[in-house]
């Protein structure tokens, strides 16, 4: 990691993403996914994005709502569609996706997916950074658990 606190999603981020039409068949998304050997696609409408399934949502959602493999994506997918710009630093897309308990995070200018950043992402960018970069993290989390419970806010 050259610059832990200057690094943009652009700089790490996945170009090549799926997307799918809200209307196509989980069936059909399923085996797009597995074929592309990707965890994730982006739904959409109008080819706008409006959602994601991850491979989670095959799994969770599927089984336990009994949806036949014949119903369209939009019953399955995660809305509203959590994204970020390419501009964006690394460290506010680890912080969105802490906030929202999301583990893909599409990235999306100008109304259009040019990427996506996935925890494993930032993870392996935690496997190579630097001595100071991991403690300006630290710090970075521990100042925003202070802030959470500090009753001064």
């Amino acid at each position: 990691m050259t610059n832990g606190k200057t690094m943009t999603i652009a700089d790490v981020m996945t170009k090549s993403v799926i997307s799918v039409d809200s209307t196509m068949t989980i069936n059909e998304a399923a085996k797009m996914m597995e074929d592309a050997k990707v965890g994730a696609v982006i739904v959409t409408e109008d080819n706008l994005p409006v959602g994601i399934i991850t491979d989670r949502d095959f799994s969770v959602k599927v089984a336990a709502h009994a949806y036949q493999i014949t119903d369209p994506v939009k019953q399955i997918m995660s809305t509203p569609l959590f994204s970020i710009n390419s501009d964006e630093s690394v460290r506010m897309a680890a912080d969105l996706m802490h906030e929202r308990g999301i583990r893909k995070l599409p990235v999306v200018d100008d109304d259009e997916i040019v990427g996506i950043i996935t925890a494993t992402d930032i993870v392996n960018l935690l496997a190579v950074c630097v001595e100071d970069d991991v403690r300006d993290m630290y710090f970075h989390s521990v100042a925003k658990i202070f802030t959470n419970y500090s009753p001064y806010n």
